[in-house]
């Protein structure tokens, strides 16, 4: 069972422009879902895609529209780590086009070299 570790005080809301790498995740009853791994954008468009979440049990994806609020020690997500899409290769059909693409963001930016 994980356990309500999200503090109190997450700070002022910010931009996904400045949301740090390592920042913890949260879901909305507060459970740790673990940290941002990436932040998924398109910088020239200004679009936010979501985010690549580090969990205990792999990289997990977290669309725009499951983001509910990003802070300066924190950012809030819609679902527990163990409901959010798992990023891959070829993600279902049946999700929404941005869903999707987003999905194939993560998945490029997860096996690029490094």
């Amino acid at each position: 069972m994980t356990q309500n570790t999200a503090p109190k005080d997450l700070g002022t809301p910010i931009s996904y422009l400045v949301l740090a790498n390592g920042t913890a995740v949260y879901d909305r009853s507060g459970a740790t879902v673990g940290t941002v791994d990436h932040v998924l954008a398109d910088d020239h468009a200004n679009l936010f895609h979501g985010l690549v979440i580090k969990t205990g049990d792999g990289p997990r994806f977290a669309g725009a529209d499951q983001v509910d609020g990003l802070f300066e020690r924190g950012a809030i997500v819609a679902e527990p780590a163990d409901r959010l899409a798992t990023p891959s290769e070829d993600p279902p059909a049946d999700q929404a086009e941005s869903r999707a693409t987003g999905l194939k963001r993560a998945w490029d930016w997860l096996v690029q070299p490094k």
